[in-house]
């Protein structure tokens, strides 16, 4: 069979002019396609903790917000549902979770509510000014300052569906979480283009956090038994293990989050201490705002200034509540309280996780009672620059 010679200028032509034509065809196709660029109309935060951290009162500034669909631990009700489980094995479900609330679709809940509801069958929804203001309740405007007293008194008995109905209003959803223990877990939602997600990682003196768990021993038990996977038998910390398993979960998202971290973090992980907050919180709100894509409305800025100069650290029962206090004190409360064998505990067990996250240690009991002393470093030590960081080294 005779073979038909082909020039090799004109197979290089034909090459050229066919890819020049796919090239074409597909600018073509692309522009009527959604960009994979484009990122989510909505702008997700999570607010990533452990208990007793501060969270809560974290919560509070994106709530207050009138952008923010805020909720409080909806993770709550995976625990409670299935708390023979551990920590780790409860990350998937917790996660799953999560993603659906970022996405407004409240359905998620059937699995841990079967029954009909009502908004208050949601744990902590009353914290919510979305949930406390219209479409989800028509008592206060979505512009007001809201109290869980007053929520809870005229918006309990609105259905549960004014949950998804109120979520897809607004631009920024937040969630705040103290159950993930593990920041890789969260990289399936950090990789999903249909979210917009973002991570503040709150953390606070481990000391500080045994002094206020101390106020809050039963409530915190169940937890407790959780995280240190004792098949759903409740555990008092008297040993400090949570403690420690508290710890190292903050060491290991912090280092995942600042050692070689993978490209798609970039920009979406903010670490933010406590006691900087309360020391300049104008200064440490407005980063965060910043940082989620917020504005610092006056309205705010007074709210703000009246939550954080009260008087005194708070008493006892408001343990769990959002209270005006002078929050200064509150940060430094464990130096008077605690006695010093039980700090010389809590710094063995956390040891690595006070030096990585900026606190200076106490080597006496002169040293802990000394307030002119600040345990709290400078955090341009300990913080981690984008600007620094090449994904390929």
């Amino acid at each position: 069979m005779a073979r038909i010679r082909i020039p090799s200028t004109i197979v290089i032509l034909f090459v050229t002019v066919q890819t020049g034509f796919l090239l074409f065809m597909y600018a073509r196709y692309s522009s009527f396609m959604p960009q994979s660029e484009e990122k989510p109309a909505q702008v997700h935060v999570l607010i990533l903790s452990s208990w007793r951290s501060g969270s809560s009162f974290v919560g509070q500034l994106f709530s207050q917000h009138p952008s923010v669909f805020y909720l409080m631990e909806p993770a709550w009700h995976v625990w409670v549902t299935m708390s023979q489980n551990s920590a780790k094995v409860l990350h998937m479900a917790v996660r799953d979770l999560v993603r659906s609330v970022f996405m407004c679709d409240m359905s998620v809940f059937d699995a841990y509510m079967p029954w009909k509801r009502n908004l208050s069958d949601l744990f902590q929804w009353a914290v919510s000014r979305a949930l406390c203001t219209v479409p989800a309740c028509d008592s206060f405007q979505r512009t007001d300052i809201t109290s869980e007293m007053a929520c809870k008194t005229l918006c309990g008995r609105y259905p549960f569906s004014k949950v998804e109905e109120a979520c897809k209003t607004y631009s920024h959803v937040v969630i705040k979480e103290v159950r993930f223990f593990d920041l890789k877990v969260l990289y399936p939602l950090l990789t999903d283009p249909s979210l917009n997600l973002k991570i503040i990682h709150l953390v606070r003196d481990p000391r500080a956090v045994v002094k206020s768990r101390e106020q809050s021993v039963k409530a915190l038990a169940r937890d407790n038994g959780i995280v240190l996977s004792t098949n759903g038998t409740k555990v008092e910390d008297s040993k400090y293990k949570v403690m420690q398993e508290v710890c190292r979960s903050h060491v290991q998202i912090y280092e995942t989050a600042t050692l070689k971290p993978p490209n798609f973090l970039k920009d979406r992980y903010l670490m933010i201490r406590f006691e900087d907050l309360v020391r300049d919180p104008l200064s440490e709100i407005s980063e965060m705002y910043k940082f989620a894509d917020l504005n610092l409305t006056p309205r705010l800025k007074s709210w703000i200034y009246n939550i954080t100069h009260g008087q005194g650290p708070g008493k006892k029962k408001e343990a769990f509540k959002i209270t005006s206090r002078d929050a200064v004190s509150v940060s430094q409360a464990w130096r008077n309280v605690l006695p010093f064998q039980k700090v010389k505990k809590v710094q063995e067990v956390c040891k690595g996780a006070i030096n990585m996250l900026g606190y200076q240690l106490v080597d006496s009991e002169k040293e802990q009672k000394d307030l002119t002393l600040d345990l709290v470093l400078p955090r341009r030590q300990n913080q981690f620059s984008w600007l620094s960081f090449n994904p390929k080294h």
